[in-house]
């Protein structure tokens, strides 16, 4: 295996499927699956041994499951990119995903060339969601911006307890307040437009703010975010 080859961790009950997909990826340079596990048990202990550059990761796991899995995995390896993959697409799901730390959500039977696209996204730092979970995400933060489990900000200018945005939503906040569009952050970022707004939704959950001026205000406040001078 080539030095810069990127490190799979495989989690998927379904033999055949799982034998399928690795003989897909095998296939694909600077890609490879290097563990597999059927269970979030396994995966976790997988990944204690061993360092990985992914882990793609199925929701109807024995045992653990898949949030659960998701979970313990982000909690004991905070910078593991995770990208999901299942049949499921339903809104509550999503919004679990979202709260265990997931970075990207591809439904099975996706075009081989998106999930590869998807599994380089999501590597590279960004968040991959597929066009059903990008439309249920913006919906959800339209009509309940406390779903994902983010506590509700005051908005009578009283102290309040930020969460911290990561290096990936910093630098799309740093666009923002250039004024760029989602298509042009996109491009520059080599992402999706799509991506782009889920970050952003994202970046006005966790900083309480109604729209982007007020995001890019909250966070020049509070020592978040350095504009170019």
């Amino acid at each position: 295996m080539p030095l810069d080859c990127l490190k799979i961790l495989l989690v998927e009950d379904d033999e055949l499927f799982r034998l399928g997909l690795q003989v897909r990826l095998q296939g694909e340079p600077g890609i490879e699956v290097i563990a597999e596990a059927e269970d979030g048990e396994t995966a976790i202990d997988l990944a204690k041994q061993q360092p990985f550059d992914l882990v793609l990761l199925d929701m109807g796991l024995p045992g653990l499951g898949g949030i659960e899995t998701c979970r313990q995995l982000k909690q004991n390896h905070p910078q593991l990119p995770i990208l999901v993959l299942t049949s499921r697409n339903d809104r509550s799901l999503i919004v679990r995903l979202v709260a265990a730390g997931a970075q990207g959500y591809c439904l099975k039977g996706v075009a081989a060339t998106t999930l590869i696209l998807a599994m380089r996204s999501v590597i590279a730092g960004a968040s991959w969601w597929d066009a059903t979970a990008t439309a249920e995400i913006h919906t959800l933060f339209q009509n309940n911006p406390t779903a994902v489990g983010v506590a509700a900000h005051n908005q009578n200018g009283s102290t309040v307890t930020l969460n911290t945005l990561t290096p990936r939503e910093q630098e799309i906040l740093s666009l923002v307040a250039t004024a760029k569009t989602d298509r042009e952050i996109a491009e520059v970022l080599y992402i999706a437009p799509g991506t782009v707004r889920v970050h952003i939704l994202t970046i006005l959950h966790k900083l309480g703010a109604i729209d982007r001026k007020q995001a890019v205000a909250i966070a020049i406040q509070n020592n978040i975010l350095d504009l170019p001078r």
